[in-house]
């Protein structure tokens, strides 16, 4: 214990303005992994990290002759590990920081959304979801918040319009010249429609799943945004968040998807900041 003590001293004694920037550095890359695994429910291999670390400092510090610098190889293998592992939230989160969409123009609109207007907008959506499922009619619409690529806005056609099911569902229509593409809902407006998105490249999707809805899963790998999708073969509504796919949606599905992606913004006085 006395060695264990001294030695512990010997660190602190040692310490210096390199070593304070290397903490922070690794603990930032350390509190990335738990956010990640926190955000996947994989709060076992936590505790194992976090032990792992713990059982491997007092390793190296009760043993004078280890180096203390390859105390970190063991912790940072099994975060590049992680973030392997999870590359697709890793992704996400890459094109979140420098891909914001630059296009949205925020002159002339309103600043809030009351409840009654988000109630419409949700009630709007879902109309015509159901509508083009029952005609069996292909849907794709994007549920972002100014995280939209810009390249991709620019694939499509700016619209800038009012949300409605009538719009959503003249846009859909097989005859009309955007149907093909992406809608992309932006809070409270019709951003774009005609929107060319990535395709996934998961190979374990269901084959039956055709290009719409690789494209609906593949924007969500990249970006954090929900995908509405109907299929055309069949009018089953899929939902897709984080590169997981919902089949079937029912009415109460949708009600919860649209509500999480409305309401949690909403402030005391029941407006929706934007």
């Amino acid at each position: 214990m006395g060695d264990f003590v001294a030695n512990l001293k010997n660190v602190f004694a040692s310490f210096d303005a390199v070593d304070a920037l290397l903490i922070v550095l690794f603990a930032l890359v350390f509190y990335y992994v738990f956010r990640i695994l926190k955000n996947n429910n994989a709060i076992g291999v936590i505790a194992v990290f976090a032990l792992l670390i713990v059982a491997t400092g007092i390793v190296f510090i009760s043993d004078s002759e280890l180096h203390g610098d390859a105390y970190m190889v063991i912790p940072i293998v099994f975060a590049g590990l992680v973030l392997v592992i999870f590359n697709v939230e890793v992704k996400r989160d890459i094109m979140s920081l420098n891909s914001f969409n630059r296009l949205t123009e925020k002159q002339g609109h309103q600043p809030t959304a009351t409840k009654d207007e988000v109630e419409r907008y949700i009630s709007d959506i879902i109309r015509a979801l159901q509508n083009l499922s029952k005609d069996n009619i292909g849907a794709l619409i994007i549920l972002s918040n100014d995280n939209i690529p810009s390249q991709i806005l620019e694939s499509g056609v700016q619209l800038d319009a009012k949300i409605s099911s009538q719009l959503i569902e003249g846009i859909f229509f097989p005859k009309a010249p955007l149907h093909d593409g992406a809608m992309v809902v932006n809070n409270y407006r019709i951003q774009a429609a005609g929107c060319f998105l990535p395709l996934t490249q998961n190979a374990n999707i269901p084959k039956e799943l055709g290009t719409r809805h690789r494209a609906g899963i593949g924007i969500t790998e990249t970006c954090n945004v929900i995908a509405l999708i109907v299929s055309e073969e069949t009018g089953i509504i899929t939902i897709a968040q984080r590169g997981k796919i919902s089949r079937y949606a029912d009415y109460d599905l949708l009600k919860r998807t649209l509500n999480d992606y409305y309401w949690k913004d909403l402030s005391a006085d029941g407006r929706k900041r934007l």
